[in-house]
C-alpha cells in the first residue's frame, strides 16, 4: 500500500504542479485568447454538465470506438494470416508500405465524396488510420514467435487453427499490444480532424465553432475534454494490458533471471513483558 501510495504521489506532482503555476500566473489575466484557469474551469463545467455531453461527446466517442474496433479486427486477423505465410506477406508488402506511408488527412476528400459527411465516412478515416500500427505489429509479433514452440505444436499434432489461437496469439499479443496502444492516440487525432472538416457534431466540431464565434473559454474546455479523454483512455488500456498480459511479466522475469520477489516473513511478537515478581 505504501508502495501505491508513493508511485501515486510520484505520477501526481508535476501535472498538480502545472496547474497551481497555471492557475496562479493567468488569475489577473486579461488576454482574450489566454483566459485565466479560473475561467476556463467555470467555462468547463457550464459546458460538459450540459446537453453538450449528449450532442458532442458521445457521438465523438461512438465514431471513436467504432473506428477502433474495425481496425482492431481486422489489423489482428489480418496481420495474423501475413505473419504466418511468408510468401502472401512478400506479395503485399509494397501495397501495405504505400497506403501505411499515405498522409491519413489526405484521404478527407476521398472519403467526403465516397462516404458523405456521415458517420460512416469518419468511422472509416479513424479506422483506416488506426489499422496500421495494429496490422504492423501484429506481423512482427506473429513472425517473431519462437520456432520451438511452433515445432513443438507441431509434434504434438495440434492443428493449425487451434496451434494459431493457443501459441501464436499468445506469443505475439505483447507485441500487439504495442500497436493496439500507438493506434489509441492516432485515433482520436483523426476523430477531431473529421469532425472539424465535415461535421454538424463532436468534439473537434465544437472546438473548431468556439474559436470562428470567439468563444475562447469554451474552445479551451474542449481541448482540455480532449486531453483528459486521451489520458483515461490510455489509462483503461494499460489497466487492461497488465491484466491481460500478466503472465508475460512473469515469463520476463524468468527468462533475465530476475529472482522472484521474496516472499515477506511472518511478523513474530516477543513477550516484553517483566516475569511478575515472586513474594
Amino acid at each position: 500500500m505504501r508502495r501505491r501510495l508513493l508511485g501515486l504521489a510520484a505520477e501526481a506532482w508535476l501535472p498538480v504542479a502545472i496547474l497551481l503555476v497555471w492557475w496562479f500566473a493567468s488569475a489577473s489575466s486579461t488576454s482574450a485568447y489566454f483566459p485565466s484557469l479560473r475561467t476556463i474551469a467555470v467555462s468547463f463545467y457550464d459546458t460538459w454538465i450540459s446537453d453538450r455531453m449528449i450532442t458532442d461527446v458521445l457521438p465523438s466517442l461512438g465514431r471513436f470506438v467504432a473506428g477502433f474496433c474495425v481496425a482492431s479486427i481486422i489489423g489482428i486477423a489480418l496481420g495474423t494470416v501475413l505473419g504466418t505465410i511468408p510468401t502472401l506477406r512478400r506479395a503485399v508488402d509494397p501495397i501495405l508500405d504505400f497506403f501505411r506511408s499515405l498522409p491519413k488527412p489526405a484521404l478527407l476528400p476521398i472519403a467526403i465524396v465516397a462516404l458523405g459527411v456521415g458517420d460512416g465516412m469518419k468511422i472509416f478515416i479513424i479506422a483506416f488510420s488506426t489499422l496500421w500500427p495494429i496490422l504492423l505489429n501484429t506481423i512482427d509479433g506473429v513472425r517473431g514467435v519462437d520456432p520451438l514452440l511452433l515445432e513443438m505444436s507441431r509434434v504434438y499434432g495440434i492443428g493449425r487453427a487451434q496451434r494459431v489461437r493457443r501459441v501464436v496469439l499468445p506469443a505475439a499479443s505483447p507485441q500487439i499490444f504495442v500497436g493496439v496502444r500507438v493506434s489509441l492516440s492516432i485515433g482520436l487525432i483523426l476523430m477531431v480532424v473529421s469532425e472539424m472538416v465535415a461535421s454538424t457534431n463532436g468534439l473537434g466540431y465544437f472546438v473548431l465553432l468556439s474559436q470562428q464565434t470567439f468563444a475562447i473559454p469554451e474552445m479551451w474546455a474542449g481541448i482540455i475534454l480532449l486531453g483528459v479523454i486521451g489520458y483515461l483512455t490510455n489509462f483503461l488500456f494499460v489497466l487492461a494490458e497488465r491484466r491481460v498480459l500478466a503472465w508475460h511479466k512473469g515469463w520476463r522475469a524468468t527468462a533475465l533471471g530476475e529472482a522472484p520477489p521474496m516472499p515477506v516473513p511472518a511478523r513474530t511478537t516477543t513477550d516484553t513483558t517483566p516475569p511478575a515478581a515472586t513474594a
